[in-house]
């Protein structure tokens, strides 16, 4: 019994096994969290005898495999540091676990404080900390006009050994003192009083963090060390390229987007006398206007946001997105009697008597003027979110809509006119309360909307716009003298503009699906005639697709200038990045295999593809306190970049298993060398993929200490990041163990594991919840029903090629 126990513990099939068991588990408790609550989940799986069993059972079997192996007189550097640093980690999550100290400290203002309260399931005890805190002063800003907070701190004195210490405290700012760790969490509803979170973990974090310092010296060695698996890689597909001259590829997607017009014969009537002066709108669209959260955009923007939202589309017949806000302002009484509201819910059509496709907002009213909506409505709002049918989040985005609409006509949300001397900066739109105004500032903004929208008419009708054109800029004059108090970057204005109307991702998409499917086009006629025109005509597609490489780079940075932060804190952002880390991984690999390049290439316009679909919100917003930190771009930045190359692992994947079905007795041979060819690039991207998320994860684990005062919180979106992690190590581990080191396992696994990023980007937001909430996307659901049939063709190809397997 005691040598089959050794047996097995010394074995990769018990690596597997507890790997899978052990994703399978945290999988498990974030389902019961859901449910079942916090407590719950960490007192049945994470907090449990059973999981730290679990992961001591990995640290032998680790430890059995090195001495089985002798990986030490091999030589495997990289391997052994690796492994231990993750173990370092775990003995620092023990002692953080059995150790640490953590509690809340509640302080009103002009008092002190030094007792700790520490919250269990149980109930709450308290403790005396060897200092006492005085809370001088709190302080919450907001962004300008908005209720939304930009940053919240607490002004403290801390009594301490005979001393008197001033400090500050704010997110992302600790203060430390004697081993203990302050961090703000949250206020008083009254601003007069602040929450810090405390910790003690001194001990635990140093030994957290030297493994957090092994573990990148590991993956360093992985790469670079000449026994590494990494190099030995790299080695075995130049034996294999130069065995054959031929480059094959025989995977072709198709696609044939179908672009229906959005405008209707009773639109195009209606607007074709009418027309706003282009020229004239391109003016009134560069005016700065403050939005709902506060922050400072031009008019261009908000209209280009505000048709999205009402009509999923940029332009509505030919008039761009500041013509139809200036004609919609100018002419409500046409514009309400107009199918313009975009709707696909045919059952919503058809129970209120709806213009399919488009409704017209005054066809949600009766013949009395009732709002036809109100019933279900209430009856929607009083269902839980869980519990709401489709009919019943179609009718609410409806509500939204026609909402957005009866403000716009109504001269609401357009924010124009800043109110001097206002302590939060607020800027008022015509359709508000305008008595806060006095002298002459009130007579300007209660007239010069109507003035204005007068002379537009008349323009629509002359044709001359002088006035009009005169009437802006006194409103520009009249934003610049009165609202000093806010930071208006005409700088940002025009850059803003200039980059709505350029338009980069959406010819990003264009330029990588072109030049994608070219570039596939190309490798698969390479496979039967080797002219060298073939080729030159190849690398320079390269060179066109480095070219739109760099388009996407400027096309970053203008938003990262404009907003003040990297563009990747939202689920929009993060799309844009992820297309941009593919096609980077693709030009990392162009000279291992052109395949891969080719396939990364069409892999980022399909991701920019669903990046532009009306469920993705691309509007820029301000930035929740937590995300001010240097840690979110690191954090970020490299986490996703895995996704990127776990993409181009996908993507060769199903390329092997295509080719696998296939395969005949005449195309064997070659086949078989493009196969193995692929899938050492598909692992050494896996590799490459592996070793960035596991890095950004514990980045992400810096951040929060750094910014809540733990590691790991057991987060939903933390515990998929670590599922992923592992789920690629079990198909990476997997070769380890004999009956699963085939070319079908890997490559199936590959292409399944992709399922575990998909859930940790998108499906924690649908299916679960957590404090990552600030990045989800509500509508996120639009893209599983192409999931599931991804899944289901994929399935089938799988099955097929298993048949043929190599």
């Amino acid at each position: 019994m005691k040598a089959t126990l050794e047996k097995f513990f010394s074995s990769f099939r018990a690596t597997i096994v507890l790997l899978l068991i052990y994703a399978l588990g945290l999988a498990f408790a974030t389902f019961i969290e859901k449910y079942h609550g916090t407590m719950a989940a960490k007192a049945m799986i994470y907090y449990s005898p059973l999981f730290f069993l679990l992961q001591f059972l990995l640290v032998i079997n680790f430890i059995a495999v090195v001495i089985k192996h002798q990986y030490l007189k091999r030589g495997k550097w990289g391997l052994m540091i690796t492994h231990i640093a993750f173990i370092i980690i775990l003995l620092g999550a023990l002692v953080s676990h059995f150790f640490a100290e953590e509690g809340v400290l509640h302080i009103r203002q002009g008092e002190s404080s030094d007792q700790m309260a520490i919250h269990t399931s149980d109930n709450t005890t308290t403790y005396t900390l060897p200092f006492t805190v005085e809370l001088v002063k709190f302080t919450l800003t907001r962004y300008p006009g908005s209720a939304s907070p930009s940053s919240y701190e607490s002004e403290l004195l801390v009594h301490v050994d005979g001393k008197t210490l001033h400090e500050r405290v704010y997110m992302n700012n600790v203060m430390d003192i004697k081993g203990y760790r302050f961090y703000q969490a949250s206020y008083d509803q009254d601003e007069k009083g602040t929450v810090l979170s405390v910790n003690k973990d001194v001990w635990g974090r140093n030994i957290t963090y030297m493994g957090y310092i092994l573990l990148v010296i590991g993956f360093v060695f992985c790469f670079v060390g000449k026994n590494s698996r990494f190099m030995k890689l790299s080695r075995r597909l130049k034996e294999l390229r130069s065995t054959t001259n031929l480059l094959f590829f025989l995977f072709l997607l198709t696609t044939n987007p179908i672009i229906a017009n959005p405008g209707s014969s009773s639109v195009m009537d209606a607007v074709q006398k009418y027309t706003i002066n282009t020229e004239h709108a391109a003016k009134f669209g560069a005016l700065p206007i403050q939005s709902g959260n506060g922050r400072m955009l031009p008019v261009n923007t908000f209209s280009s946001e505000i048709l999205r939202k009402l009509h999923k589309s940029d332009k509505i017949v030919n008039l761009n997105s500041d013509q139809f806000l200036l004609s919609l302002l100018a002419l409500p009484e046409m514009w309400i009697r107009i199918p313009l509201i975009s709707m696909t819910n045919k059952e919503l059509a058809s129970y209120y008597d709806l213009t399919d496709d488009e409704c017209a907002y005054v066809e949600v009213f009766d013949s009395n003027g009732n709002y036809k909506l109100q019933e279900k409505l209430e009856e929607a709002y009083n269902k839980m979110p869980n519990e709401r049918s489709r009919f019943d989040k179609d009718l609410l985005k409806l509500d939204e809509q026609i909402n957005i609409f009866h403000q716009l006509i109504n001269f609401q949300m357009l924010n124009l006119f800043p109110k001097e001397g206002d302590p939060n900066h607020k800027w008022y739109s015509p359709g508000d309360n305008l008595s806060v105004f006095s002298g002459k500032d009130s007579m300007f903004v209660s007239h010069i909307m109507n003035w204005y929208l007068e002379e537009v008419r008349d323009a629509m009708k002359t044709g001359d716009w002088k006035k009009a054109d005169e009437i802006v800029g006194m409103i520009n004059t009249y934003q610049q003298a009165k609202g000093s108090s806010v930071n208006i970057s005409p700088e940002k204005i025009q850059a803003e503009i200039k980059y709505n109307k350029m338009d980069v991702f959406r010819l990003c998409k264009i330029g990588y699906l072109i030049l994608g499917g070219l570039l596939l086009v190309f490798s698969f006629v390479m496979l039967f005639n080797r002219k060298r025109w073939l080729n030159v005509a190849f690398w320079l597609l390269g060179i066109a697709v480095l070219t739109v490489f760099s388009f996407h780079i400027y096309g970053m940075g203008m938003r990262w200038y404009i907003a003040g932060y990297a563009p990747w804190s939202n689920s929009y952002e993060t799309m844009v990045y992820v297309a941009w880390a593919t096609v980077l991984a693709g030009l990392l690999f162009v000279r291992h295999s052109p395949v891969t390049f080719a396939l990364a290439t069409l892999f980022g316009g399909i991701i920019l593809f669903v990046s532009g679909l009306s469920w993705m919100d691309p509007q820029i917003n301000p930035l929740v306190p937590v995300l001010k930190s240097p840690w979110l771009m690191f954090h970020v930045a490299v986490i996703v970049a895995a996704y990127g190359f776990f993409g181009i692992c996908c993507l060769i994947g199903l390329t092997n298993l295509v080719m696998m079905c296939i395969m005949k007795d005449n195309n064997r041979k070659m086949l078989s060398a493009r196969i193995r060819e692929l899938t050492i690039v598909n692992e050494m991207s896996m590799l490459v993929g592996l070793a960035l998320m596991t890095i950004g994860t514990f980045l992400g684990a810096v951040w929060a200490n750094e910014s809540w005062g733990r590691y790991w919180g057991w987060d939903p979106k933390e515990t998929w990041a670590l599922i992923t992690m592992i789920v690629y190590a079990i198909v990476i581990h997997a070769r380890l163990i004999k009956k699963l080191d085939t070319l079908w396992v890997f490559n199936f696994g590959s292409v399944v594991a992709f399922a575990s990023v998909l859930m940790t980007f998108f499906g924690v937001n649908y299916f679960l919840s957590g404090m990552h909430s600030y990045g989800q996307n509500d509508n996120v659901n639009g893209v599983f029903v192409y999931l599931y049939a991804a899944f289901a063709i994929i399935g089938i190809v799988a099955v097929w090629a298993y048949r043929k397997r190599l």
